[in-house]
């Protein structure tokens, strides 16, 4: 049987895998959101923060996330935040528009960047924004299922990419990175900007809660939650320790990850990772809007109505423009500046709401039963 129709795929690794696919591709795939959150507090400092703050924080409230919409039944973002603020609900929506369009700036600038390092044309006019945006309206025009299978698929090469990245920097500069941690470099803050990073990144959790329909159980729903912050984490983990040989020179970079593989001079792993990186932010921007579809698609289906599949790709068209014209202000203070105010607007409107009155209605509440839950399809 296919790995990605296996239930235990479904049940338990596919959540983190999803997860993992829109975090990585909204900053930490070009390296800069490690730089930005973790590595300017020094290597040590920025490893303790990824492993004893952020691995901890997105575990326990994914967790949280994905026994809430399980115990209730919301599968979308809409009806996600109808149960847990009531007539507040919409408060999550703007800032969550907000987001898409901040993270999708950061994806055009960083595709952007890409394209006119090394083509050496105006980034707005390449192919690869092009490509990018008929890509993203292919799979959301195809829905839930091919978005799952690729989203999966993808996350495998990353991971590959990544282990023989890691790899390569640690036999060659090895010494390097021991050197680096050996000096114990801790630079206040870490603290904080650790839970930023975490926090901010949780607010995707209702965004991808399309592929928890396979789950059948409130200890399948904890037990997918805690896996996914360790998915979410192990890549940025290894692209971490490997980005700790080129300190603090890295620091400055806008795009650390292209200053890194071009540093190694391994040009098949830098093309390879350039199309994985590439694959990433198409990952990123099919699973934000694809969640405001099933949000729009569960409100008229509340009126016994179907969101036209045509339409789906022309949102994902309008929300790629906006963003597309936001991503001029350019990736280092979309990151620095837009991630971090975003982030206490999801910490009050979503992280508190759910470990408040979240939890106390999940233990008040019988859990669903298995007959209940949904195939994942569209």
């Amino acid at each position: 049987m296919n790995l990605l129709e296996k239930s235990f795929f479904r049940k338990y690794l596919l959540p983190g895998f999803v997860f993992q696919s829109v975090v990585i591709g909204g900053g930490y795939g070009t390296g800069r959101e490690l730089v930005e959150y973790f590595l300017r507090y020094g290597p040590l400092g920025g490893i303790l923060g990824m492993l004893l703050v952020t691995t901890v924080m997105w575990s326990l409230f994914l967790a949280l996330t994905f026994t809430f919409a399980h115990t209730f039944g919301t599968y979308d973002y809409r009806t996600f935040f109808k149960k847990l603020l009531g007539p507040f609900w919409f408060i999550y929506e703007i800032i969550y528009i907000i987001f898409i369009i901040i993270v999708l700036a950061v994806i055009g600038a960083a595709s952007g960047r890409m394209f006119a390092e090394h083509f050496q044309l105006p980034y707005i006019y390449t192919a690869g924004v092009v490509v990018m945006l008929v890509a993203v309206g292919f799979l959301t025009f195809k829905g839930t299922g091919l978005i799952e299978k690729f989203l999966s698929i993808w996350s495998f090469l990353l991971y590959a990419v990544y282990i023989v990245f890691f790899v390569v920097t640690l036999t060659k500069l090895g010494d390097v990175v021991r050197t680096n941690f050996a000096a114990c470099e801790i630079k206040p803050g870490w603290i904080v900007s650790s839970l930023k990073y975490a926090f901010y990144n949780l607010s995707i959790g209702p965004a991808i809660l399309f592929c928890l329909k396979h789950i059948q159980t409130r200890k399948e729903a904890v037990s997918a939650g805690l896996i996914a912050g360790v998915i979410g984490i192990l890549p940025a983990l290894l692209f971490y320790t490997a980005l700790v040989a080129y300190y603090p020179a890295v620091n400055n970079e806008a795009v650390p990850s292209l200053f890194a593989f071009q540093q190694i001079a391994v040009l098949p792993l830098f093309i390879v990772f350039q199309i994985v990186l590439y694959g990433t932010l198409i990952e990123t921007g099919t699973a934000l809007i694809h969640a405001v579809n099933e949000r729009i698609q569960s409100a008229l289906q509340a009126q016994n109505k179907v969101l036209p599949k045509k339409l789906r790709p022309l949102i994902a068209l309008v929300f790629l423009l906006f963003a597309l014209a936001a991503s001029m202000f350019g990736l280092k203070d979309l990151i620095a500046k837009g991630y971090g105010t975003a982030c206490w607007g999801f910490f009050w409107v979503y992280l508190v709401p759910l470990v408040t009155w979240g939890l106390y209605k999940i233990l008040k509440s019988p859990p669903l039963p298995p007959s209940a839950s949904q195939n994942c399809k569209d």
